[in-house]
């Protein structure tokens, strides 16, 4: 009879632990990526064949992936598949893992938890600069002229390539030496203009395809004008360059008039031309490298009789991958300065090639502290888990959150505050960027069942009313028995 006690008893604590455990579940149905909690019953020691009662074997979490809710707020982020964040408790230094993606930017510019942990992941590597100015090498007010902004990713390499410029519309004017690449202010804007579109497209080539690549050329052309071949009034030189034809009739000297019919080809967009009076060779050259140009219809006309030169044209080379983008970036920065402006290129870039040693830090989002650009905010979005800060038409790459597993999750501690510890029986933390995708501007909701949650606190409700039912029997049966030996 004391058996039953036994059983009774066992049953009372066991099945109060179970509802407990069912009341938090109920208590967490929205609870950001809260992972119910299930119980596992073992029976007690036999003896004569005769069992002791129950007990709660185990209360594990139940890690299957919660509905994704998106949200309003940028900064959310919901793991889609198995992982978890790593934060950081900024006092003691020690890192806890959750799923728990409702952040938000502090007031030092780190992305937090609303316990104030920091989330962990890989920081930009110490920018690489490009610029007219070496002292230069942060974005500033007066680079108000955007040029390019490129994502590239490329085995385990993340980057953000952005070029500025200070105001060439302003700065340009009228240079150089007649006959030998002068140019006027409007002419440099258009090549400016002109090799800015063909930077950006380089940029989306390589982003397509990331080889370093061969380097693109510029086309040259060469035409023979023999000396004394427009010496008289009504001679003319001309030319036409894709289709549009250009033309100087004979103005004080044969040299003054090749010279002038060189400055208006160096006028033309995207060419500068130059006259060797001593050789009769008019240049002309393509400043946009991988760009051909057609050139025909060239003739000089002495006296109403048209003469053919002799044009010798080496093409262009359209070059590939990171060679060709570094050769057209590096003639865009020349075509800047002989605008009178400053050229400043920064990439920003994340290597998670080295998996196995990625160091995690605190994730920065603000601009001037990261050193890319004095103006501290921007538009945060997020693309599975790298981060970006858009101001304007530039896009800046500022860290990359990277999740954690586990040999088994299920040995996890729960801690609270959505958080949990690793064990021994966890294992350690390995890098999990192949089993999960971190979805931007959304939340991973309760996996608590209110349902079976409510079924199952019936269930265990009857179950710890018949215990007691069994104890009431027993302690009958006890008194019973009493009685009779009196």
């Amino acid at each position: 009879m004391m058996d039953s006690l036994y059983s009774g008893i066992s049953g009372l604590n066991t099945f109060q632990k179970t509802i407990n455990t069912e009341a938090n579940n109920i208590s967490n149905v929205n609870t950001i990526a809260y992972k119910a909690d299930t119980v596992s019953f073992a029976d007690l020691l036999y003896q004569g064949g005769i069992g002791k009662g129950t007990s709660v074997l185990s209360v594990k979490k139940n890690h299957d992936q919660g509905e994704l809710k998106i949200t309003s707020n940028p900064f959310d982020m919901a793991l889609d598949g198995k992982g978890f964040f790593t934060v950081q408790d900024e006092l003691t230094g020690d890192n806890y893992y959750t799923r728990a993606g409702n952040f938000a930017r502090n007031v030092d510019g780190f992305l937090q938890m609303p316990s104030g942990h920091l989330v962990q992941g890989v920081s930009i590597d110490t920018p690489t600069v490009v610029a007219t100015n070496s002292a230069t090498n942060t974005f500033g007010i007066t680079h108000t002229k955007f040029l390019a902004s490129q994502n590239i990713t490329s085995d385990g390499v993340l980057q953000t390539i952005n070029t500025k410029s200070t105001n060439y519309k302003l700065s340009a004017s009228d240079s150089g030496t007649v006959g030998a690449g002068f140019k006027t202010s409007s002419s440099k804007i258009r090549d400016i203009e002109d090799l800015s579109n063909a930077y950006r497209s380089a940029l989306s080539k390589y982003n397509a395809n990331t080889v370093t690549g061969v380097s693109a050329t510029s086309q040259t052309s060469s035409l023979t004008v023999p000396v004394g071949s427009v010496v008289d009034y009504g001679d003319t030189m001309e030319v036409y360059i894709d289709g549009v034809k250009y033309a100087q009739s004979y103005d004080v000297s044969e040299t003054a008039t090749l010279n002038a019919f060189s400055d208006q080809i160096s006028n033309v967009t995207g060419l500068t031309s130059s006259y060797d009076s001593a050789t009769g060779l008019l240049n002309i050259n393509s400043i946009v490298p991988g760009k051909d140009v057609t050139i025909s219809g060239a003739q000089y006309i002495k006296s109403g009789t048209p003469t053919l030169p002799v044009i010798t044209t080496t093409n262009a080379t359209a070059g590939s991958g990171l060679a060709a983008v570094a050769s057209i970036r590096d003639a865009l920065k020349t075509a800047v300065e002989s605008a009178g402006a400053e050229f400043l290129e920064i990439t920003n870039s994340v290597n998670l090639d080295k998996q196995s040693s990625l160091t995690l830090t605190s994730m920065q989002l603000k601009l001037d502290t990261l050193g890319v650009s004095s103006d501290a905010f921007g538009t945060f979005s997020s693309d599975n888990g790298a981060m970006y800060v858009q101001q304007g038409d530039n896009k800046f790459l500022v860290g990359k959150i990277v999740t954690s597993i586990f040999a088994d999750q299920r040995e996890l501690n729960p801690f609270g505050n959505n958080l949990y510890n690793s064990t021994k029986q966890s294992g350690n933390p390995l890098y999990a960027a192949n089993t999960s995708k971190i979805m931007g501007g959304a939340v991973e909701l309760s996996n608590a069942n209110f349902s079976e949650s409510l079924v199952n606190m019936l269930t265990f409700q009857r179950a710890f009313e018949g215990s007691s039912k069994t104890i009431n029997t027993s302690d009958e049966l006890l008194k019973t028995a009493i009685q009779l030996k009196r």
